[in-house]
């Protein structure tokens, strides 16, 4: 048997589906909610999914002191060597719309191949149209790395409004620390 070099990663092999063929975008993108229902609730969160795809959220999360509109986005193919690019709109083309603070709390972008959830606040992204994470590291920091994991952002006692947590995490990315994975 061949041993792997230390540098050498061998990715896990493609499972096709069993039954009914490839997934197209909008069943990866239930399969992204299902996994986000699975991880919220994990973490103690309670979950209420509306009914219906007329809301700006996919998800209400109850921390138990107040509630979260969440819009969950998903991706599993890179950009690029490492990076991975989430729409902060919703809709294509001209019909396009962003997403505004009284819509939507939080948007939650899961890098499916990863297996990481990056938890960001509306206000942080109303001026970008994309967001470009790099899970893996790269070579100048990441912009989004102080959000990754960032589930207490929503926990009892985060508040929004309070200055002094955004301040910080602002603080960390205006340094653009180096990391590696």
């Amino acid at each position: 048997m061949k041993k792997l070099s230390g540098n050498s990663r061998k990715q896990p092999p493609q499972v096709a589906p069993l039954v009914r063929g490839l997934r197209n975008s909008k069943r990866k993108g239930e399969l992204a909610e299902l996994a986000f229902l699975h991880k919220a609730a994990s973490l103690g969160f309670g979950v209420a999914k509306p009914y219906g795809d007329s809301e700006r959220y996919d998800f209400i999360l109850d921390s138990g002191e107040r509630f979260w509109s969440v819009q969950v986005r998903s991706t599993s193919s890179a950009r690029g060597r490492t990076g991975y690019i989430i729409p902060t709109c919703s809709g294509k083309g001209h019909s396009a719309k962003p997403y505004r603070a009284d819509e939507i709390d939080f948007l939650v972008a899961y890098i499916v191949p990863h297996d990481v959830w990056y938890v960001v606040p509306i206000n942080q992204i109303t001026p970008f149209q994309m967001l470009s994470f790099y899970p893996a590291g790269c070579r100048i920091g990441g912009y989004w790395e102080p959000y990754r994991e960032a589930w207490h952002l929503m926990a009892p006692g985060a508040d929004l409004t309070r200055p002094g947590t955004l301040r910080r995490l602002r603080t960390i990315v205006a340094r653009r620390k180096y990391f590696a994975e």
